[in-house]
C-alpha cells in the first residue's frame, strides 16, 4: 500500500488498458481522441450513463436501466447507420443522432 506502480506494471495487470512513453504521449492522445471523435457519440454517452450507474445499483436495477438503454440506442441515427455500414462492409459515417 502507498507503493508507486509503474505503468507497465499497472498495464499487465489491467489496472489500466494501456501505458505509452511520455514522448509518445501527445500522439497516443490524439489517435484516441480521433477515433472518439469517429464514434457514436449518442451509444458512448448512454455507455457512461450505464457504467456511471453501475457504481450505485443492484444487479437487477443494473441490468433493467442497461435493457431501457439498448432500446433507446436502437431507435438512433447513428444505430441504424452502424447496421447499415456493417452490411455494406464499409466504415460508418456517424452523425450523434
Amino acid at each position: 500500500l502507498g507503493t508507486p506502480l509503474p505503468a507497465e506494471e499497472a498495464e499487465e495487470i489491467g489496472l489500466i488498458h494501456h501505458a505509452v512513453e511520455e514522448e509518445d504521449f501527445d500522439e497516443a492522445v490524439r489517435t484516441l481522441a480521433s477515433k472518439l471523435a469517429h464514434m457514436p457519440t449518442r451509444g458512448l454517452g448512454l455507455t457512461k450513463k450505464a457504467l456511471h450507474a453501475a457504481m450505485t445499483h443492484d444487479l437487477h436495477s443494473q441490468l433493467k436501466l442497461e435493457l431501457d438503454l439498448q432500446f433507446e440506442a436502437a431507435e438512433t441515427d447513428d444505430y441504424a447507420e452502424g447496421v447499415q455500414a456493417f452490411l455494406e462492409k464499409r466504415n460508418p459515417q456517424f452523425k450523434g443522432t
